[in-house]
Protein backbone atom coordinates (compact mmCIF):
# COMPACT_ATOMS: atom_id res chain seq x y z
CA UNK A 1 0.00 0.00 0.00
CA UNK A 2 1.99 2.91 -1.06
CA UNK A 3 1.06 6.28 0.50
CA UNK A 4 1.55 9.75 -1.26
CA UNK A 5 5.09 10.60 -0.30
CA UNK A 6 6.13 7.06 -1.43
CA UNK A 7 6.61 4.99 1.32
CA UNK A 8 5.74 2.07 1.87
CA UNK A 9 3.38 -0.55 3.93
CA UNK A 10 4.49 -3.91 2.96
CA UNK A 11 3.83 -7.53 4.78
CA UNK A 12 6.39 -7.84 7.43
CA UNK A 13 8.69 -10.33 8.68
CA UNK A 14 10.03 -10.89 12.23
CA UNK A 15 8.73 -12.72 14.97
CA UNK A 16 6.41 -10.02 15.64
CA UNK A 17 4.78 -10.00 12.45
CA UNK A 18 0.80 -9.60 12.69
CA UNK A 19 1.30 -7.26 15.82
CA UNK A 20 -0.69 -4.09 15.45
CA UNK A 21 0.68 -1.32 18.05
CA UNK A 22 -1.01 1.92 18.15
CA UNK A 23 1.50 4.56 19.29
CA UNK A 24 0.68 7.68 20.44
CA UNK A 25 4.12 8.62 22.10
CA UNK A 26 6.73 11.35 21.32
CA UNK A 27 9.87 12.54 21.68
CA UNK A 28 12.45 9.60 22.57
CA UNK A 29 11.23 7.18 24.99
CA UNK A 30 8.19 5.39 24.06
CA UNK A 31 9.59 6.22 19.72
CA UNK A 32 12.85 4.02 20.91
CA UNK A 33 10.54 1.02 22.70
CA UNK A 34 7.81 0.82 19.42
CA UNK A 35 11.25 1.44 17.06
CA UNK A 36 12.46 -1.93 18.53
CA UNK A 37 9.33 -4.03 18.35
CA UNK A 38 9.11 -2.56 15.24
CA UNK A 39 12.39 -4.22 13.95
CA UNK A 40 11.09 -7.31 15.97
CA UNK A 41 8.15 -6.99 13.14
CA UNK A 42 5.42 -5.36 14.67
CA UNK A 43 3.65 -2.42 12.86
CA UNK A 44 3.57 0.52 14.32
CA UNK A 45 0.66 3.19 13.38
CA UNK A 46 2.11 6.27 14.86
CA UNK A 47 -0.51 8.80 15.98
CA UNK A 48 1.09 12.39 15.68
CA UNK A 49 -0.49 15.45 17.28
CA UNK A 50 -1.52 18.06 14.25
CA UNK A 51 1.99 20.25 14.89
CA UNK A 52 3.81 16.55 14.80
CA UNK A 53 6.25 14.74 17.24
CA UNK A 54 8.45 17.00 19.31
CA UNK A 55 11.75 15.19 18.35
CA UNK A 56 10.82 16.11 14.62
CA UNK A 57 12.46 19.71 15.40
CA UNK A 58 15.54 17.95 16.88
CA UNK A 59 18.23 19.53 15.07
CA UNK A 60 16.19 19.88 11.93
CA UNK A 61 18.63 21.45 10.07
CA UNK A 62 16.80 21.24 6.22
CA UNK A 63 13.97 22.54 8.56
CA UNK A 64 11.24 19.98 7.21
CA UNK A 65 10.27 18.19 10.68
CA UNK A 66 12.74 15.40 10.04
CA UNK A 67 15.27 15.92 12.36
CA UNK A 68 18.32 12.88 12.53
CA UNK A 69 16.59 11.90 15.91
CA UNK A 70 12.98 11.41 14.91
CA UNK A 71 14.93 9.65 11.44
CA UNK A 72 16.65 7.21 13.72
CA UNK A 73 13.54 6.56 15.86
CA UNK A 74 10.49 6.08 13.14
CA UNK A 75 12.18 4.42 10.44
CA UNK A 76 8.83 1.75 9.27
CA UNK A 77 5.95 3.53 11.33
CA UNK A 78 3.19 5.04 9.31
CA UNK A 79 2.26 8.45 10.58
CA UNK A 80 -1.04 10.13 10.67
CA UNK A 81 -1.99 13.37 12.57
CA UNK A 82 -4.66 13.11 15.04
CA UNK A 83 -6.53 15.63 17.41
CA UNK A 84 -7.45 12.85 19.88
CA UNK A 85 -10.35 15.56 21.39
CA UNK A 86 -11.70 15.94 17.70
CA UNK A 87 -15.08 13.71 17.33
CA UNK A 88 -14.27 12.72 13.76
CA UNK A 89 -10.60 12.16 14.57
CA UNK A 90 -11.14 10.63 18.47
CA UNK A 91 -14.02 7.95 16.05
CA UNK A 92 -10.86 6.92 13.38
CA UNK A 93 -8.52 6.74 16.31
CA UNK A 94 -10.80 4.24 18.27
CA UNK A 95 -11.48 2.22 14.98
CA UNK A 96 -7.41 1.91 14.93
CA UNK A 97 -7.49 0.78 18.62
CA UNK A 98 -10.26 -1.82 17.90
CA UNK A 99 -8.01 -3.42 15.42
CA UNK A 100 -5.01 -3.18 17.37
CA UNK A 101 -2.94 -5.50 20.07
CA UNK A 102 -1.04 -2.50 21.94
CA UNK A 103 -1.33 1.21 22.30
CA UNK A 104 1.48 2.99 23.99
CA UNK A 105 1.37 6.44 25.83
CA UNK A 106 3.98 8.51 27.46
CA UNK A 107 1.39 10.82 29.29
CA UNK A 108 1.87 10.88 33.12
CA UNK A 109 -0.79 9.06 35.40
CA UNK A 110 -4.61 11.19 34.97
CA UNK A 111 -2.88 12.93 31.95
CA UNK A 112 -3.59 9.74 30.05
CA UNK A 113 -7.33 9.56 31.28
CA UNK A 114 -7.97 13.36 30.60
CA UNK A 115 -7.40 12.50 26.91
CA UNK A 116 -9.10 8.93 26.88
CA UNK A 117 -5.95 6.86 26.70
CA UNK A 118 -6.29 4.42 30.36
CA UNK A 119 -7.06 0.91 29.90
CA UNK A 120 -10.60 1.40 30.83
CA UNK A 121 -11.64 3.76 27.99
CA UNK A 122 -9.51 1.68 26.05
CA UNK A 123 -10.72 -1.81 26.68
CA UNK A 124 -14.06 -0.82 26.36
CA UNK A 125 -13.08 -0.29 23.11
CA UNK A 126 -10.92 -3.53 22.41
CA UNK A 127 -11.11 -5.88 25.29
CA UNK A 128 -7.90 -7.92 24.13
CA UNK A 129 -6.05 -4.46 24.26
CA UNK A 130 -2.68 -4.23 25.61
CA UNK A 131 -2.08 -0.35 27.35
CA UNK A 132 1.71 0.27 28.18
CA UNK A 133 2.16 3.81 29.52
CA UNK A 134 5.73 4.91 30.27
CA UNK A 135 6.26 8.13 32.15
CA UNK A 136 8.12 9.27 34.81
CA UNK A 137 6.63 8.38 38.20
CA UNK A 138 4.46 5.32 39.67
CA UNK A 139 1.45 6.24 39.68
CA UNK A 140 0.86 5.33 43.70
CA UNK A 141 3.35 7.66 44.96
CA UNK A 142 3.79 11.32 45.64
CA UNK A 143 5.83 11.92 42.64
CA UNK A 144 2.86 9.92 40.22
CA UNK A 145 1.76 13.31 38.14
CA UNK A 146 4.84 14.88 37.86
CA UNK A 147 6.57 15.40 34.66
CA UNK A 148 9.51 13.87 33.59
CA UNK A 149 12.39 13.97 31.53
CA UNK A 150 16.24 12.72 31.17
CA UNK A 151 17.73 14.77 32.97
CA UNK A 152 15.75 15.08 35.42
CA UNK A 153 15.29 11.26 36.34
CA UNK A 154 18.91 11.26 36.08
CA UNK A 155 19.06 13.58 39.05
CA UNK A 156 16.04 12.23 40.91
CA UNK A 157 17.50 8.38 40.69
CA UNK A 158 21.06 8.98 42.01
CA UNK A 159 22.82 8.53 38.62
CA UNK A 160 24.06 12.17 37.95
CA UNK A 161 25.70 12.61 41.35
CA UNK A 162 26.83 8.81 41.46
CA UNK A 163 28.20 9.32 37.81
CA UNK A 164 31.19 11.93 39.42
CA UNK A 165 31.17 10.73 43.13
CA UNK A 166 32.36 13.49 45.17
CA UNK A 167 32.28 15.69 42.63
CA UNK A 168 29.57 18.17 40.97
CA UNK A 169 26.88 16.06 39.51
CA UNK A 170 26.95 15.40 35.89
CA UNK A 171 24.50 14.06 33.57
CA UNK A 172 25.31 11.11 31.05
CA UNK A 173 25.74 12.65 27.83
CA UNK A 174 23.00 10.17 25.94
CA UNK A 175 19.69 10.13 27.63
CA UNK A 176 20.00 6.69 28.62
CA UNK A 177 16.62 6.79 31.48
CA UNK A 178 14.71 7.36 27.97
CA UNK A 179 16.52 4.25 26.46
CA UNK A 180 16.30 2.00 29.21
CA UNK A 181 12.76 2.60 30.06
CA UNK A 182 11.92 2.24 26.47
CA UNK A 183 14.08 -1.14 26.18
CA UNK A 184 12.14 -2.40 29.31
CA UNK A 185 8.93 -1.66 28.09
CA UNK A 186 9.10 -3.57 24.67
CA UNK A 187 10.08 -6.32 26.94
CA UNK A 188 7.05 -5.75 28.93
CA UNK A 189 4.86 -5.39 25.58
CA UNK A 190 6.25 -8.65 24.30
CA UNK A 191 5.46 -10.56 27.93
CA UNK A 192 2.31 -9.44 27.87
CA UNK A 193 1.08 -10.44 24.08
CA UNK A 194 2.71 -13.83 25.43
CA UNK A 195 0.30 -13.60 28.44
CA UNK A 196 -2.78 -13.27 26.31
CA UNK A 197 -2.16 -16.00 23.95
CA UNK A 198 -2.77 -18.20 27.42
CA UNK A 199 -5.53 -15.74 28.74
CA UNK A 200 -7.01 -14.09 25.75
CA UNK A 201 -7.52 -10.37 27.33
CA UNK A 202 -5.18 -8.16 27.28
CA UNK A 203 -4.02 -5.46 30.33
CA UNK A 204 -2.57 -2.47 31.77
CA UNK A 205 1.75 -2.20 32.04
CA UNK A 206 2.83 0.90 33.78
CA UNK A 207 6.77 1.45 33.23
CA UNK A 208 7.95 4.54 34.95
CA UNK A 209 11.31 5.70 34.80
CA UNK A 210 12.25 6.49 38.38
CA UNK A 211 11.85 2.98 39.24
CA UNK A 212 13.20 2.12 36.23
CA UNK A 213 16.79 3.53 36.89
CA UNK A 214 16.69 3.19 40.57
CA UNK A 215 16.50 -0.32 39.75
CA UNK A 216 19.22 -0.35 37.32
CA UNK A 217 21.49 1.61 39.47
CA UNK A 218 21.08 -0.29 42.70
CA UNK A 219 21.92 -3.68 40.29
CA UNK A 220 25.48 -3.13 41.29
CA UNK A 221 25.31 -0.22 43.73
CA UNK A 222 23.50 -1.42 46.51
CA UNK A 223 26.36 -3.18 48.37
CA UNK A 224 25.80 -3.68 51.98
CA UNK A 225 22.97 -1.65 51.50
CA UNK A 226 21.19 -4.80 50.39
CA UNK A 227 21.04 -6.26 54.42
CA UNK A 228 18.04 -4.85 56.83
CA UNK A 229 19.46 -3.11 58.70
CA UNK A 230 22.44 -1.88 56.43
CA UNK A 231 26.13 -3.72 57.39
CA UNK A 232 27.99 -1.13 55.52
CA UNK A 233 27.73 1.50 52.40
CA UNK A 234 26.50 1.67 49.38
CA UNK A 235 28.68 1.26 46.27
CA UNK A 236 30.65 -1.37 43.82
CA UNK A 237 34.54 -0.02 44.47
CA UNK A 238 35.30 -1.51 40.87
CA UNK A 239 32.98 0.69 39.40
CA UNK A 240 33.55 3.72 41.88
CA UNK A 241 37.48 4.05 41.21
CA UNK A 242 38.58 7.40 40.42
CA UNK A 243 41.65 5.21 38.35
CA UNK A 244 38.43 3.28 36.28
CA UNK A 245 38.57 5.21 32.77
CA UNK A 246 40.44 4.80 29.50
CA UNK A 247 43.76 4.16 29.96
CA UNK A 248 46.62 6.17 27.73
CA UNK A 249 48.91 4.37 25.76
CA UNK A 250 52.07 5.49 24.39
CA UNK A 251 50.64 6.89 21.26
CA UNK A 252 46.64 6.84 21.97
CA UNK A 253 44.01 5.65 24.28
CA UNK A 254 42.68 2.36 24.84
CA UNK A 255 40.05 0.16 27.16
CA UNK A 256 40.85 -2.57 29.09
CA UNK A 257 38.60 -4.87 31.66
CA UNK A 258 40.29 -7.40 32.95
CA UNK A 259 37.50 -9.39 35.01
CA UNK A 260 38.46 -13.19 35.68
CA UNK A 261 41.31 -14.31 37.19
CA UNK A 262 43.01 -16.16 34.07
CA UNK A 263 42.25 -12.32 32.21
CA UNK A 264 44.46 -10.73 35.17
CA UNK A 265 47.06 -13.64 35.04
CA UNK A 266 47.15 -12.94 30.99
CA UNK A 267 47.58 -8.93 31.66
CA UNK A 268 50.07 -9.26 34.05
CA UNK A 269 51.92 -11.82 31.65
CA UNK A 270 51.53 -9.16 28.69
CA UNK A 271 52.76 -6.17 30.78
CA UNK A 272 55.72 -7.88 31.54
CA UNK A 273 54.61 -8.39 35.42
CA UNK A 274 53.85 -11.95 35.93
CA UNK A 275 54.79 -12.45 39.40
CA UNK A 276 51.48 -10.21 40.61
CA UNK A 277 49.43 -13.07 39.74
CA UNK A 278 50.32 -14.69 42.94
CA UNK A 279 50.16 -11.49 45.15
CA UNK A 280 47.84 -12.10 47.12
CA UNK A 281 46.68 -8.16 46.88
CA UNK A 282 45.68 -9.17 43.79
CA UNK A 283 44.61 -13.40 43.79
CA UNK A 284 41.24 -13.14 43.40
CA UNK A 285 38.27 -11.00 42.60
CA UNK A 286 37.23 -10.29 46.44
CA UNK A 287 40.91 -9.02 46.91
CA UNK A 288 41.61 -7.06 43.50
CA UNK A 289 38.08 -5.37 44.46
CA UNK A 290 39.34 -4.56 47.67
CA UNK A 291 43.07 -2.83 46.26
CA UNK A 292 40.97 -2.16 43.51
CA UNK A 293 42.50 1.81 43.47
CA UNK A 294 46.13 0.49 43.61
CA UNK A 295 45.84 -1.89 41.05
CA UNK A 296 43.79 0.14 38.64
CA UNK A 297 46.82 3.03 39.18
CA UNK A 298 49.20 0.26 38.19
CA UNK A 299 47.77 -0.81 35.19
CA UNK A 300 47.72 3.52 34.73
CA UNK A 301 51.26 3.22 34.56
CA UNK A 302 52.21 0.03 32.63
CA UNK A 303 49.84 0.72 30.15
CA UNK A 304 51.36 4.32 29.09
CA UNK A 305 54.57 2.64 28.00
CA UNK A 306 53.34 0.49 25.37
CA UNK A 307 52.03 1.77 21.26
CA UNK A 308 48.39 1.06 21.43
CA UNK A 309 48.42 -1.14 18.14
CA UNK A 310 51.23 -3.39 20.08
CA UNK A 311 49.32 -4.04 23.02
CA UNK A 312 45.90 -4.61 21.69
CA UNK A 313 47.57 -7.35 19.69
CA UNK A 314 49.59 -9.00 22.68
CA UNK A 315 46.30 -8.45 25.11
CA UNK A 316 43.70 -10.17 22.07
CA UNK A 317 45.83 -13.08 21.44
CA UNK A 318 45.87 -13.62 25.61
CA UNK A 319 42.35 -13.26 25.09
CA UNK A 320 42.10 -9.88 27.46
CA UNK A 321 39.22 -7.73 26.51
CA UNK A 322 40.69 -4.67 25.57
CA UNK A 323 39.63 -1.79 22.16
CA UNK A 324 40.90 1.02 20.95
CA UNK A 325 39.32 3.96 21.99
CA UNK A 326 36.93 5.35 19.17
CA UNK A 327 35.17 8.42 18.59
CA UNK A 328 31.35 8.81 17.27
CA UNK A 329 32.35 9.99 14.11
CA UNK A 330 35.23 6.89 13.79
CA UNK A 331 32.26 4.64 14.40
CA UNK A 332 30.87 5.22 10.87
CA UNK A 333 34.72 3.50 9.56
CA UNK A 334 35.01 0.78 12.25
CA UNK A 335 35.74 -1.97 10.24
CA UNK A 336 33.90 -4.67 12.21
CA UNK A 337 30.30 -2.20 11.75
CA UNK A 338 31.53 -2.34 8.05
CA UNK A 339 32.12 -6.14 7.56
CA UNK A 340 28.99 -6.88 9.82
CA UNK A 341 26.76 -4.17 7.34
CA UNK A 342 25.75 -2.40 10.36
CA UNK A 343 24.50 0.43 8.56
CA UNK A 344 22.00 0.48 6.20
CA UNK A 345 21.88 3.04 3.17
CA UNK A 346 18.41 3.93 2.40
CA UNK A 347 16.89 6.53 -0.14
CA UNK A 348 14.18 9.14 1.81
CA UNK A 349 11.76 10.62 -0.72
CA UNK A 350 12.39 13.88 0.80
CA UNK A 351 16.13 14.13 2.02
CA UNK A 352 17.97 11.69 -0.11
CA UNK A 353 20.42 9.26 0.92
CA UNK A 354 20.80 8.58 4.48
CA UNK A 355 23.02 6.05 6.76
CA UNK A 356 21.29 4.35 9.59
CA UNK A 357 22.01 1.58 12.40
CA UNK A 358 20.30 -1.44 11.87
CA UNK A 359 18.93 -3.48 14.64
CA UNK A 360 21.46 -5.46 16.85
CA UNK A 361 19.56 -8.42 16.73
CA UNK A 362 18.73 -11.07 14.16
CA UNK A 363 16.37 -13.55 14.42
CA UNK A 364 17.61 -16.77 12.76
CA UNK A 365 14.35 -18.42 11.42
CA UNK A 366 11.69 -15.46 11.64
CA UNK A 367 14.20 -12.65 9.98
CA UNK A 368 13.35 -9.05 10.23
CA UNK A 369 11.28 -6.57 8.36
CA UNK A 370 12.10 -4.09 5.29
CA UNK A 371 12.07 -0.93 7.32
CA UNK A 372 11.34 2.16 4.88
CA UNK A 373 12.52 5.39 5.92
CA UNK A 374 10.69 7.57 8.64
CA UNK A 375 7.71 9.32 7.12
CA UNK A 376 6.89 12.85 6.88
CA UNK A 377 3.96 14.42 8.75
CA UNK A 378 0.61 12.65 8.27
CA UNK A 379 2.77 10.75 5.40
CA UNK A 380 -0.01 7.41 5.65
CA UNK A 381 -3.01 9.77 6.77
CA UNK A 382 -4.81 8.45 3.11
CA UNK A 383 -3.95 4.81 3.33
CA UNK A 384 -4.90 4.53 6.93
CA UNK A 385 -8.02 6.50 6.72
CA UNK A 386 -8.89 4.18 3.68
CA UNK A 387 -8.22 0.89 5.41
CA UNK A 388 -10.06 2.23 8.33
CA UNK A 389 -12.54 3.93 7.53
CA UNK A 390 -14.19 0.67 5.58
Amino acid sequence: MASRHGEQHTTSSGPLAGVTIVDTTSMLMGPYCTAILREMGARIIKIEPLEGDIARGIDDREQNLLGPVYLNLNRGKESIALDLRDADDRALFDRFVAAADVVTHNRPPGSDARLGLDYDTLAAVNPRIIVCGMFGFGADGPYGPLPAYDDVIQSASGLAAHQTGTGEPQYIRTPLTDKITGMLAAGAISAALYEREQSGTGQLIEVPMYETMVRFLLVEQQGAQIFDPPRGPAGYARTNSPHRHPYRTADGLIGILASTDAHWASLFRVLGSEALAQDKRFADITQRTANIDELYAWLAAQVAQHPTQELLEALHRRRVPAMRVNTIEGLFDDPHLRDTDFFDTVEHPVLGRLRQARAPFRFGRSGAPELFPAPVLGAHADSLRTEFDG
